[in-house]
């Protein structure tokens, strides 16, 4: 047992600790939208979501907002300024994006500066409407299709001089491997399986050209759960974190491929596509080439989700954890 003294001892016992993630204030983060958007009174602010970043919602005198902050380890200044441009660019276009808003001195983000280092905040308008509940429907699907090409039609002729990693084999791919190969090492099946089937898929993208008009800037994680709906199926997308310089066919396989996992019908997976050809017919390699596109988003999602666990929720890494995922990648390598 401990004695009255050695329990005193061990409360004065203090250790230097490095951060690697604190949680904002929502003190701190009204007063710096107050002070850097002209938006009107801040009313409310509530922390919406913990995801990739955190999300906070805005209630002003004039509207609702959305303030993200970026994790410190997930993306530097530059790629941040390439999506907040790259959505600013859209909205130029008239396509129904959730774009940033510019600080009182023109600026598209703010600086914060966090126990763990520099962290990125960034105003967005609101997604009026909702996700569809149960999955979106024909018309909706159709519509998301048309608006995903439309986006890729107009970035033809985007260009920033910020940087972002183009949307390689080698980024969703290969770096993807690197983070999920290690926790299979003791699983030897498991690994040779996932290391043929990522060799599989490098193999058939080997002549996808990454020219024009193949080759454009992407949303990179389209799917129903990234756009709102209005009662009357007017949209509005979100969530660009993921864009980037990669494949045109690379986004309708995204779509694929969550739509799968998530159980929707053909019907509305036919939609999508059928929906993005009324604008962009798609040629006869990127259509060939879409499976492999599939598997390689669900390896590059499932890097990213893993990346994110080792810091947040590590106790999920179990063996039903990689079980699960490596049936539903044989799942779509098989097709079903």
């Amino acid at each position: 047992m401990y004695n009255q003294t050695s329990i005193k001892s061990a409360c004065r016992t203090s250790i230097q600790c490095q951060v690697t993630y604190s949680t904002v204030a929502l003190e701190a983060v009204t007063a710096a939208v107050a002070q850097h958007y002209d938006i009107g009174v801040v009313k409310n602010c509530r922390f919406w979501y913990h995801g990739l970043s955190d999300i906070y919602l805005i209630e002003t005198s004039i509207n609702r907002y959305i303030f993200r902050i970026s994790h410190h380890h997930w993306r530097s200044r530059s790629e941040i300024l390439f999506e907040l441009e790259f959505l600013t660019f859209l909205r130029y276009h008239q396509l129904p994006v959730a774009s940033p808003l510019h600080t009182k001195t023109g600026e598209l983000c703010l600086e914060i500066e966090a126990p763990e280092g520099t962290r990125y905040g960034a105003l967005f308008e609101y997604a009026e409407g909702s996700v569809p509940l149960g999955d979106c429907n024909y018309t909706q699907s159709h519509k998301l299709g048309e608006t995903v090409a439309k986006i890729h039609q107009v970035s033809r002729n985007f260009s920033s001089s910020s940087e972002r990693s183009p949307l390689t084999p080698s980024l969703i791919v290969d770096e993807s491997i690197r983070i999920i190969a290690p926790f299979l090492e003791k699983q030897t099946d498991h690994l040779r399986t996932l290391l043929s089937i990522a060799g599989k898929v490098k193999d058939e993208l080997e002549h996808l050209p990454m020219t024009p008009p193949y080759w454009t800037v992407c949303w990179g994680d389209p799917h129903s759960g990234n756009a709102h709906f209005t009662h009357d199926d007017q949209l509005m997308l979100f969530d660009f974190d993921q864009c980037g310089y990669g494949w045109r066919a690379f986004d309708v396989a995204k779509f694929r491929q969550v739509s799968l996992q998530a159980g929707c019908s053909h019907t509305i997976r036919e939609a999508f596509l059928d929906g993005y050809e009324s604008i962009i017919p798609l040629t006869p390699i990127e259509l060939d080439a879409l499976q492999a596109l599939s598997i390689a988003a669900f390896i590059w999602g499932w890097g990213i989700h893993l990346n994110r666990a080792l810091y947040f929720d590590y106790s999920r890494l179990d063996d039903y954890y990689f079980n699960r995922r490596l049936e539903k990648l044989k799942q779509l390598q098989s097709g079903n």
